[in-house]
């Protein structure tokens, strides 16, 4: 769609999803084996047939920038296609990008260049499937100056996103951003529901323009689409609803903000259900990554039931070696090794981890590069978890980084 550019907001420093965020941005954390998570949001903007795409980074940006350029460079110039990495570059003013707002404010300049007659906002760090061609003809169909993409929630999940009151022409006549109060404005498609936002946004580009510059100006502004632009725009623009249309044709409607530990490891999880919630396998509609040259993954050993390199109801990525260890329901990234008598359960392990043999790990995340001791034992007892220095969340979700395995190991060599 030639007369159409996508913006996707990628500097956010993830602060929520932290120590995974530690090195790198939240869109570049690894995601399901050998993913990471913008290749969602960029997967839908290809198989969308939106090839005109700027990415806004800003925080601990290397690692996002290089899987993007040597994973994404399948667009061609000469039919006037590209995905652009745009740092902040403090066009308009002094400052870093202030919200999300704010960071397409500091680039209407290039905006405005790319002459696109709509501008698609979204986020780089959910995970779902979408046709943003759908959205783009429902913004068509109503003549409407913004469109946002709204999921039907359970009322009682209300307090976690915006809340969308919508008129029976579909108009947004009200925003509500995270509610506390018992009585949500229910959902137009469904009146069980509520209709939550998304945070993907159809706009005509003068209006966007428009809608930043006045929120730019705002001193009392917190220069986020949610909070500030999008409540103030319902009454002075023809702000439409669009109902989320789920292409990953499940019972349920798949869309999962990631910005957690606890959902990101939830996230994850739903990729090894014997039947599992988001289909990576969908030939129709493919999510696309930066290839990797690995070996295929291996595994060894077999002696008396003892000693096998085993891995059930997981996802195992190029180059992994399970030597006579047993991974059950886990998500392994590329060149993970896994050695003898391991037993490895519900548990995510990052690029190039290795678990040392004798070790029992459950319901963890071993970030990439880590070196697991032999003989650890790792989401079974919390206090003493959290007694080694390790991150553990409220629903008892170990994460181990680099620091901290090294720390473990340097104290049983003393010990």
């Amino acid at each position: 769609m030639q007369n159409v550019l996508a913006i996707l907001l990628a500097g956010g420093a993830g602060e929520r999803l932290y120590p995974l965020t530690r090195h790198t941005a939240k869109p570049a954390v690894p995601f399901g084996g050998h993913y990471r998570i913008i290749d969602f949001t960029l997967s839908n903007c290809i198989n969308s047939d939106v090839r005109r795409i700027f990415i806004l980074t800003q925080y601990k940006s290397l690692e996002l920038t290089r899987h993007v350029r040597e994973g994404w460079n399948i667009l061609s110039a000469e039919l006037g296609e590209y995905i652009e990495i745009i740092p902040p570059m403090k066009r308009i003013h002094e400052d870093w990008y202030l919200g999300t707002a704010d960071a397409v404010y500091q680039n209407c300049e290039s905006i405005l260049a790319e002459n696109p007659e709509y501008t698609l906002v979204l986020s780089g760090d959910h995970i779902y499937k979408m046709n943003y061609r759908e959205m783009i003809e429902w913004h068509q169909r109503h003549n409407a100056e913004i469109t946002l993409a709204t999921i039907q929630m359970a009322p009682e999940e209300a307090s976690r996103f915006g809340v969308v009151e919508i008129a029976p022409d579909y108009r947004v006549v009200g925003f509500e951003e995270k509610p506390k109060h018992g009585n949500p404005a229910r959902s137009i498609f469904n009146p069980e529901m509520i209709s939550a936002s998304m945070g993907i946004y159809v706009f005509n580009t003068r209006v966007l323009v428009e809608a930043v510059t006045e929120d730019a100006a705002d001193p009392a502004s917190t220069h986020d689409f949610g909070r500030d632009v999008l409540p103030k725009a319902i009454h002075k623009y023809r702000v439409y609803a669009y109902d989320f249309v789920d292409l990953n044709k499940k019972a349920a409607r798949y869309w999962r903000d990631v910005g957690t530990i606890d959902a990101y490891y939830e996230a994850n999880m739903d990729l090894v259900a014997v039947t599992p919630e988001f289909n990576l396998y969908d030939e129709k509609w493919p999510v696309r990554t930066r290839p990797l040259q690995r070996p295929p993954a291996k595994f060894v050993f077999a002696q008396e039931g003892r000693r096998m390199g085993v891995a059930i109801d997981s996802i195992v990525s190029g180059g992994c070696i399970i030597s006579g260890g047993r991974v059950i329901r886990c998500v392994l990234s590329p060149g993970v090794r896994v050695n003898s008598y391991c037993e490895v359960e519900s548990s995510i392990l990052m690029h190039n981890c290795e678990i040392g043999r004798y070790s029992r790990i459950r319901r963890a995340i071993i970030t990439p590069n880590v070196k697991v001791p032999e003989n650890s034992v790792i989401g079974y007892d919390l206090d003493q978890d959290r007694a080694r220095g390790y991150f553990v969340t409220d629903s008892g979700i170990v994460v181990v980084t680099d620091e901290q395995a090294s720390y473990t190991s340097s104290v049983r060599q003393s010990a």
